[in-house]
């Protein structure tokens, strides 16, 4: 297929022209897309995804265009199409006459995957970026957080999980293959299907003899495919039915399988889509799904990276890729030996990105880290960390009774402090610890780091200015989540597609941002 181009239509466009130039506010985003959409999205952009021989496809300007505004508004492919077809907007922002043909929703999908499989697959997004940086909007101030996607398709509890892992073996396989299979299987089910099998739920003998067949099963799979050669989806197939076996079933002393108490550390919850995990964005409040990462300028609110992890996966994790360019930058202003202050770059972000790797990561690199970092817990009215005297240097930590004990360093750098019988007539023992052995105390390896930034924190010109910069990304965060931009739920599956339309998703936010802020892309800029 080949890349088709823009077409003009003076005569047939003026009139979408002259009603949407009318009609549509100043600071719109169609506006901006109508008026510069050409420049923003050049057709030559997208060369790269199309062959040189076939049939002419449509405009890549057409299809980015239509690409954001679909992510903006939180709309189906079909809904999308629908709206190219009978909104004069959409019609304008594409610089497309009014009597001009739609195309399959289908289409769609094929740009999607074009881009996905591309070397630069998040190139709409970095387009309106370099945007934001040639209008002096993006700076060195860095304001980072996550929230909550949830997965696009339901959790499964363990009987379905291990069932719908079993079909998905006898479908990855070849006719002959699944036939050989079939033979050793010993429940009377087809495996046809994915889905929750019938059992008398109420039965606990019923429910305890199911798991134990469907394990049964399960390792009969495993076991007769054990050492074949297996063709890439067979070797996904089989993983992921031994993941979920594993995870959640166990042979007890009489040999019969049952489900394990407790929730291993990171459980598949769904055989559609294998990357889901359970997450925590507070010890209350739980989701299934990914966590989506943005990193905001301070100034302007202009969206500078995402990331989409696991939900299970730690905030810190993503903060490398967040925070790549004002690392890099920092590091240029550092090896250049400046001592313009104004310069200096800074990140904030909340607890869960407070971890000492960042910290001293960011202070290697020359940026201020103004990232809080948790303070030792503690129940309340108790004696927390911070309550005894530690000093590294002398080895030695002394409690709120005047006790003083030393530090013993183990294997992986942490420090241990313990009290033990000085606690047991100890006046304050009560406020202090209540186990036997007496008050211990644990350092993290990087505790001096971790110690040094808990004080700094406390200072009131600190609290001050993080309480006046971090709200920032939290609001930012809300109008990615609006419910007329798709809300919170992820609209495809796997963690590469879902940060992809993350990013496709921050990409619309910052150009609806330029419109409101009234930015226009210069030509020259764009063309260097």
């Amino acid at each position: 297929m080949t890349m088709g181009t823009s077409e003009a239509h003076d005569d047939l466009f003026r009139s979408v022209r002259e009603l949407c130039e009318a009609a549509v506010g100043e600071r719109s985003i169609f506006r901006l897309l109508a008026e510069q959409g050409q420049l923003l999205f050049p057709d030559e952009m997208f060369a790269d995804l199309y062959s040189p021989r076939g049939r002419r496809s449509i405009a890549p300007r057409v299809m980015a265009t239509v690409m954001v505004l679909q992510r903006f508004e939180g709309l189906s492919d079909s809904e999308a199409v629908d709206r190219l077809h009978f909104d004069l907007r959409y019609k304008w922002a594409c610089g497309l006459a009014y009597d001009a043909p739609s195309f399959d929703s289908t289409l769609l999908v094929d740009m999607r995957a074009r881009l996905r499989n591309s070397a630069a697959p998040d190139r709409i997004f970095e387009a309106v970026l370099d945007v934001a940086k040639k209008a002096n909007l993006v700076g060195k101030k860095r304001i980072v957080d996550s929230t909550a996607l949830y997965d696009a398709v339901a959790t499964q509890d363990t009987v379905t999980l291990v069932r719908s892992a079993i079909v998905g073996v006898l479908r990855a396989v070849d006719e002959e293959t699944a036939t050989s299979l079939r033979t050793l299987l010993k429940r009377d089910d087809p495996y046809d299907k994915s889905g929750k099998p019938s059992c008398a739920w109420d039965d606990k003998k019923a429910r305890e003899e199911l798991v134990d067949a469907l394990t049964r099963d399960a390792h009969a799979i495993l076991l007769a495919l054990h050492g074949q050669a297996l063709t890439a989806d067979v070797t996904k197939a089989t993983t992921l039915l031994a993941t979920v076996v594993g995870q959640d079933i166990e042979a007890g002393a009489d040999g019969v399988f049952r489900i394990i108490r407790g929730v291993a550390p990171d459980r598949v919850i769904s055989t559609v889509d294998p990357e889901a995990r359970h997450g925590h964005k507070t010890a209350a409040r739980g989701f299934d799904g990914y966590k989506g990462h943005i990193a905001v300028d301070a100034e302007s609110e202009i969206i500078t990276a995402t990331q989409v992890t696991a939900g299970n996966a730690g905030d810190a994790s993503a903060a490398e890729v967040l925070l790549a360019d004002v690392l890099t930058s920092a590091a240029d202003t550092a090896s250049s030996e400046t001592t313009n202050d104004e310069a200096k770059a800074e990140v904030y972000g909340d607890a869960s990105y407070g971890t000492a790797d960042l910290v001293e990561e960011l202070e290697r690199a020359g940026v201020e880290p103004n990232v809080k970092v948790q303070p030792p817990s503690a129940r309340e009215g108790m004696f927390s960390q911070d309550d005894f005297a530690i000093d590294t240097h002398a080895a030695e930590v002394c409690c709120p009774a005047g006790v003083r004990v030393s530090l013993r360093v183990l294997k992986d750098g942490s420090s241990i402090a313990e009290f033990g019988a000085s606690c047991a007539e100890c006046p304050q023992r009560s406020r202090c610890t209540a186990s036997k052995s007496g008050r211990t105390i644990r350092l993290h390896p990087k505790h001096a780091t971790l110690d040094r930034h808990r004080k700094r924190q406390r200072d009131e010109a600190w609290k001050k200015q993080y309480r006046k910069v971090r709200p920032r990304v939290e609001r930012k965060i809300g109008h990615l989540m609006r419910r007329k931009h798709g809300g919170r739920r992820a609209r495809v599956r796997g963690c590469e597609r879902v940060k992809h339309d993350f990013a496709l998703l921050a990409a619309s936010i910052n150009l609806a941002r330029l419109a409101a802020l009234g930015i226009r892309i210069a030509p020259t800029a764009m063309a260097a």
